[in-house]
């Protein structure tokens, strides 16, 4: 008697057995990509855990959940494409590759040994094989991307520069400071009466400092910072960031010579005197240039990819199937 099942690749079916026949759709062509298919079951493989991950934010409606499924399908067109396009060029990834890829991954991640990865892939839900088989995949990629894009891009001279001077708030230094403070201790949980005394302290000391005494002498005789009784509460060279906030925040707006309000913190009350503002430095291109350079690269590749990517799926015969709003 002649077979009459049909293909695999096929809409399969699930028949709920309640009632007669309702169907329900767990598998259908989604696309023709050049007369091989991308099924439905792939669709909601790959988008399932992004539309899990999105859930744990916050609740999405369906329309947001068919739209992750829809970047899911054109992702997956431009891989089969990519894949026909590195048998075409036969392009080969060599077991040693995986290894040392594999190797890595395991020195990146500082895994031990094999089995730590083994037990991090399962956390994500994959096997070894699963996973050697992706690392194979992204290999075969960037081989195929070198040869059709990178191997076609050129980085001039006069591009870096241009770079440089158009992004020069990114390569110049933080501005530094130099600074002294005078320090009063107290905390929030201190008694009320304990916090006025040792605000009223702090406010004399600030209006000797802004009356125009000597900063250091005012920090050795009443700061309540051990280092500065020490060195006349000379805080050195400093950037913003290496401060805590409100210090940072304060000096901010002052000018070299100024003496701040005072400033409290959750240690206590700070009097700041700026010394100095040292503006940030533009660093030497002959220093960036590798930098720069790479940045450009990777940009133009980027560009260069998805232009390629583009022309690759016009060329190419891609047939979307209508699967009744399934997706």
């Amino acid at each position: 008697m002649k077979n009459l099942a049909l293909p695999l690749m096929l809409v399969t079916m699930l028949l709920l057995s309640t009632g007669h026949a309702k169907a329900a759709v767990i598998n259908a062509i989604a696309a023709i990509v050049n007369d091989e298919v991308v099924t439905l079951y792939e669709i909601n493989r790959e988008a399932q855990p992004v539309i899990n991950e999105a859930e744990k934010r916050s609740a999405i409606d369906s329309a947001a959940r068919s739209q992750i499924r829809r970047t899911v399908l054109d992702r997956l067109v431009e891989k089969k494409l990519v894949e026909q396009k590195v048998r075409e060029l036969n392009i080969k990834v060599s077991e040693e590759e995986v290894r040392q890829a594999i190797e890595d991954v395991k020195k990146q991640n500082n895994m031990p040994n094999q089995e730590a990865l083994v037990s991090a892939l399962a956390n994500q839900g994959l096997s070894f094989d699963q996973y050697r088989n992706q690392l194979q995949e992204q290999i075969e990629k960037l081989k195929l991307i070198s040869m059709e894009v990178r191997a076609k891009i050129h980085v001039s001279d006069t591009e870096m520069h241009e770079y440089y001077n158009a992004n020069s708030a990114k390569y110049t230094e933080d501005e530094t400071f130099r600074a002294r403070h005078i320090f009063f201790k107290t905390s929030e949980k201190a008694p009320a009466d304990e916090i006025k005394r040792t605000m009223t302290t702090a406010l004399m000391v600030l209006a000797e400092a802004k009356s125009g005494k000597d900063f250091a002498e005012l920090a050795k005789s009443y700061s309540e910072d051990p280092a500065a009784r020490k060195d006349g509460g000379d805080l050195g060279t400093f950037k913003k960031a290496d401060m805590q906030t409100e210090l940072g925040n304060a000096i901010l707006t002052m000018k070299p010579g100024d003496v701040s309000e005072l400033v409290y913190t959750p240690a206590g009350f700070h009097i700041i005197k700026l010394e100095e503002r040292i503006s940030g430095k533009l660093k030497p291109f002959e220093g960036l240039k590798n930098e720069i350079e790479e940045a450009i690269y990777r940009k133009k590749s980027e560009e260069r990819y998805s232009q390629w990517a583009k022309d690759l799926r016009a060329k190419a015969s891609v047939e979307l199937k209508d699967l009744n709003g399934l997706l």
